[in-house]
């Protein structure tokens, strides 16, 4: 088995997705660097904005917030985020993201194991009005 080549993605170069909420970025993923456990990447939320709540059916997710504070609902529980902290949003559970600070915030998630499928790896429950048609995040292709 040959290894992928090393690759450094910079978030610059990554083409920001909103469909969802905020400014989305898939920096390390089957696609860009031919990962096979997993993919992560990047959210900012200017206040007052959210991602709608949705669903991994197949990942755990892992929330890091860099900068900023944010609050997240996972299933029915409500969670305070601020620069430092960190959750794991549990395989299967129902999530939402929502930026209730004056400052933007700056989040790095990463989600593992990957879907057997990209359509197979997120349930929107919610959208964003005007948003719905919009293309989802890519993530790679069929393994």
């Amino acid at each position: 088995m040959t290894a992928p080549p090393v690759r450094k993605v910079s978030r610059a170069e990554v083409e920001p997705n909103r469909r969802r909420g905020g400014d989305v970025r898939i920096l390390l993923s089957p696609r860009t660097v031919q990962s096979t456990s997993g993919f992560g990447g990047s959210l900012t939320l200017e206040p007052e904005e959210y991602v709608c709540e949705h669903i991994h059916p197949y990942s755990e997710e892992f929330v890091y917030v860099v900068g900023g504070q944010l609050r997240i609902r996972i299933g029915e529980e409500l969670i305070d985020l601020g620069e430092g902290d960190s959750v794991m949003v549990p395989m299967g559970v129902r999530h939402r993201m929502v930026n209730l600070g004056s400052e933007r915030a700056q989040v790095i998630f990463h989600l593992a194991p990957l879907a057997p499928r990209p359509e197979l790896g997120h349930v929107d429950t919610e959208f964003l009005p005007d948003r719905s048609d919009s293309p989802a995040p890519p993530v790679g292709g069929a393994r």
